[in-house]
């Protein structure tokens, strides 16, 4: 599967590739305007005993990518995952509105950690690997006002079920972090520096 912007001219050599499936990923590198293509990595994405949500994440990550580019021949390979963690339990993809709002009863009136982590393969094997924390505290709010938000957003594929960049927004007391799009899966001010280190030019390369 390609997901190439249409303001790019023509493909990278080595390519350009993300290691996930996610939506919000791709939307959120399109905004970078350099061509990319889309590939579904193979991993097992259950924790490890005695590991940290950040552990977790970086590790996720570091998996996703490398295992893209042993699949891919030569690229360079974005690997990103994000872990959410309340007072240190780790709260996934609720796949469902009841876990959801299980999620939101869980998440109200406290403080969580998305641990958002972001992977980069070289064509040679090489890795860069980062993670980016999003402190994050949800308003107090009652069972009425999560449902309606679930019935109307139906957040059921993401991490802690907020999605910041649409109703869930209105969920949110603060949020505090060194990348604004961390929260929304792919730390992009992260990625950019990690490819201007590998040698991308970002801003002044010739686009259609």
């Amino acid at each position: 599967m390609n997901s190439v912007p249409e303001s790019a001219p023509h493909a990278l050599t080595p390519p350009l590739v993300l290691g996930s499936t996610s939506r919000y990923r791709r939307e959120l590198l399109q905004r970078l305007r350099v061509p990319f293509q889309v590939r579904a990595p193979q991993v097992d994405e259950t924790a490890h005993p005695g590991e940290t949500p950040r552990e977790l994440a970086l590790r996720l990550a570091r998996d996703k990518a490398q295992a893209v580019a042993a699949a891919s021949g030569p690229a360079w390979v974005i690997g990103s995952d994000q872990v959410c963690a309340c007072e240190d339990e780790i709260l996934g993809k609720p796949g469902s509105f009841d876990a959801a709002l299980r999620q939101l009863q869980r998440l109200r009136g406290r403080e969580s950690v998305f641990h958002t982590a972001l992977a980069l393969v070289d064509p040679r094997g090489g890795l860069q690997l980062r993670e980016v924390p999003t402190r994050v505290r949800m308003r107090n709010l009652d069972d009425a006002q999560l449902r309606a938000y679930l019935l109307a957003e139906q957040p059921y594929d993401c991490a802690g079920s907020a999605k910041s960049e649409g109703l869930g927004i209105a969920l949110l007391e603060s949020v505090r972090s060194d990348d604004p799009t961390a929260l929304v899966g792919l730390p992009l001010i992260a990625l950019c520096d990690m490819l201007q280190t590998a040698g991308f030019d970002l801003l002044t390369a010739e686009r259609a």
